[in-house]
């Protein structure tokens, strides 16, 4: 096996496939990266049982052949090679050569053999969607996600099917965050699955902004996969049942108040830095054309800021992890946003003023 190609078009690719591969490892191979030339295309794969990379780039000067290298030695060689260099690597016998100008390196490789495969997929459903539309929906949901919790389906990113529409959907059981799509070409019947933590932050990694190529998912009773040009990324999904979020969404709320988002976020920023540092309490307190943001903690010393806001409720205060509040607000793109609640012991709904695209539920706390 040989090829040459200049840092940069190899650093690219080299660099989504080592994001998947743990540091600590059961098997030796799982170390490694598997580099494989054939017919004028480099592949490189990396997995760690759960999750699969496969990134490609074209060569035009290559001999076929396949190896395993160790993926951080080998991307961090690359990473410091001078802007510009010509990088040739090849395989000798147990070993591989990286040579760029004076530069030399000798990596042991271990048989391509040894490096495992995710389980076949047969795949039952195909979706098509923007690549930009799907980074919006994993960037404005993801954060929500639970972390370690018992609850393991909580730990992971709800894919939720229907006819003509995504919606992704994560909840920690304090907050929940929504975000949906329009979809071109509908399924038929409804479709839920969920992505592990993981693999939602390697997709947010993988995703490019601002793209208006079209991705296609890949389903199957447990994998997703994500296709595209230039890398096929695969990941296990959660077995479990998601929990009956539209249940949790407040139906109802009858006291509203429309506040300039910034100006809302702004503030909480500021009370936050008094707020109790365990609990990160804050509390607002709500009168016509007012909202008062307020924290205090164990040393006595008290924050209050004041914004303008557009309702009619009067003598409403309730307190909320301002954690919670702040993620909600950076993920939304309003201008406006509108925060409906029954009261102060109910959850609250926080979405864009004029756009129900993305929505927000923050629980209450008891200050």
């Amino acid at each position: 096996m040989r090829f040459t190609l200049q840092r940069e078009v190899l650093l690219k690719p080299l660099a989504q496939v080592v994001n998947v591969v743990e540091r600590r490892h059961t098997l030796p191979v799982l170390a490694n990266v598997l580099v494989r030339v054939e017919n004028g295309l480099l592949s490189m794969t990396g997995t760690d049982m759960e999750v699969e990379m496969v990134a490609r780039v074209a060569i035009e000067d290559g001999i076929d052949g396949e190896c395993t290298i160790h993926a951080r030695k080998f991307f961090e060689i690359v990473r410091e090679l001078p802007d510009g260099s010509r990088i040739t690597v090849s395989q000798n016998g147990e070993k591989v050569s990286v040579q760029a100008g004076r530069s030399r390196y000798s990596l042991v490789t271990l048989p391509a053999n040894d490096f495992p495969a995710l389980d076949e997929m047969q795949v039952s459903e195909q979706v098509t969607v923007p690549e930009s539309a799907l980074k919006e929906l994993l960037d404005r949901t993801a954060f929500a996600m639970a972390q370690q919790d018992v609850r393991h389906y909580l730990n992971g990113l709800l894919f939720d099917l229907r006819e003509h529409v995504l919606r992704c959907v994560a909840t920690d059981g304090h907050r929940l965050a929504l975000c949906e799509t329009p979809l071109e070409h509908g399924q038929s019947g409804r479709r839920q699955i969920i992505v592990p933590r993981k693999g939602v932050l390697e997709m947010q990694r993988l995703l490019e902004g601002g793209s208006d190529r079209q991705i296609t998912l890949e389903l199957d009773r447990s994998h997703i996969r994500i296709r595209r040009d230039d890398v096929t990324f695969t990941s296990k999904l959660i077995d479990g049942k998601f929990p009956d979020y539209e249940a949790v969404i407040p139906i109802g709320a009858d006291r509203h108040v429309k506040v300039d988002r910034e100006a809302l976020r702004a503030a909480l920023q500021r009370t936050a830095i008094l707020s109790n540092e365990k609990y990160r309490g804050v509390r607002l307190e709500i009168t016509p054309g007012l909202l008062k943001t307020s924290a205090h903690n164990q040393e006595q010393e008290e924050a209050l800021e004041e914004v303008e806001a557009q309702t009619s409720v009067d003598g409403l205060a309730i307190g909320f992890n301002v954690t919670y509040l702040l993620d909600a607000l950076t993920a939304l793109r309003d201008e406006f946003v509108l925060l409906q609640m029954r009261d102060a012991h109910s959850s609250t709904l926080i979405q864009g003023a004029d756009n129900p695209q993305a929505r927000h539920v923050v629980m209450p706390l008891r200050l």
